[in-house]
Formats: structure tokens, sequence, C-alpha cells
């Protein structure tokens, strides 16, 4: 697992337009999705794969990536809003006590923003619902690869099919290492009540 959270291929949220694995047989463990990193191999211990079929494994790792997206923007977040916040006054303390601070118009800007995306994501990746029962056959549309929102305007994605490989396991184990680091934030700011600086003895920061 990387160890920093500043690679700038991370911050992509390119396509992942590789050819999805063919139905039938799985292909390796997760239906040959990249992410199986490291000493733990195959590492599945609650058993969540298990029975799942392509579409719901491909689900799974489309969750993961969104989460892991939203906890590299947050952990980033945590280190620079907290003393740098241009649009608007804070209190210069901890994140949850500037959230009441927040004008009403960046309140605004941040529903549509985020409606708008997910809106996005919903239509690129996922089935529509059946008008008859309410909802669909399955989460994810047939074809659709999990990440796969074309978005690389930094035209970031690499060429070679192992060097995107590679890549995409950069992106995952920065992805697994901000879900852990923001959940740190969050736990330390909640039980100190202090910034994650002053806490450690740097109010500067």
């Amino acid at each position: 697992m990387a160890l920093t959270l500043v690679a700038v291929p991370t911050l992509s949220f390119g396509g992942f337009g590789v050819a999805a694995p063919k139905k039938g047989k799985p292909v390796g463990f997760a239906y040959g999705l990249p992410g199986n990193l490291g000493p733990a191999g195959d590492f599945d211990p609650a058993g969540f794969l298990e029975g799942k079929s392509e579409l719901e494994v491909y689900r799974y790792r489309e969750a993961e990536l969104t989460h892991g997206r939203v906890s590299m923007l947050a952990s980033l977040g945590f280190l620079v809003q907290e003393k740098f916040h241009p649009l608007f006054s804070g209190d210069g303390g901890p994140a949850i006590d500037q959230i009441p601070q927040l004008p009403v118009w960046l309140w605004v800007v941040m529903t549509g923003a985020i409606g708008a995306a997910e809106a996005f994501r919903i239509q690129t990746g996922f089935r529509e619902l059946d008008g008859a029962k309410a909802k669909a056959e399955t989460a994810l549309r047939p074809g659709y690869y999990p990440g796969d929102l074309g978005f690389d305007p930094l035209g970031l994605k690499p060429a070679g099919a192992e060097e995107f490989r590679l890549m995409q396991e950069k992106e995952l184990a920065h992805c697994r290492l901000a879900m852990i680091a923001a959940a740190g934030f969050l736990a330390q700011e909640a039980v100190s009540g202090q910034t994650w600086g002053t806490y450690w003895g740097r109010a500067d920061l």
C-alpha cells in the first residue's frame, strides 16, 4: 500500500476503459479486477465475494472507488482547509465546527455540484429502474467497467495495458489509505476537539 497521498495520477478519475472480462468462468480473484496487492494477496476474510456474480463484484469495486476518491479529497481537505479557506470566514478550529459557519451560497453550490456529479455517475454506470418492479435487474450496466467515467482532462491514462493496470493498482492503494486517513482525522477531531496540527503540538499548521 502506498504511503503517500500526493501522486497526481490517483487524482485522475480517468477512464478505466479497458475491456471487461468476458462473462462466464471467473478470471482469477474478483473476476480479474486489480487491487489484490501485497502480502495479503487475495484478501477477502469476510467472504464478500463468495457466490457473487461479475456485475455484483463490479458494484463493490464501484463503491470502493467512489468512497476512496471522496476520501482522498477529504484527507487533503483536512490538511488544507482548516487553515486556508479564502472563500469564506471560519473559526479556524476543527472541521466539524466550521460546517455551521459555511455561508448559504456555498451550501447551494456544493449541493448542486454533488448532485450533478452523482447524476452523471448514475447515468453512466447504473441501469434504469424497471417501471413495473421499481427496481433494476442489476445495479450496474452490463459492460460497464468500475470507475470508467471517461474523465481524464489531463490525459494521464497510459496507452499500454500493463502501465494502465499499474495506475489502477496505485489509485486503489491511495483510495484505501485515504479512507483510513479520513476516518482517522474524523476520530481524532471528534475525540480531542482540536485540529490535527494543534493536537500534535503544531498549532501553526
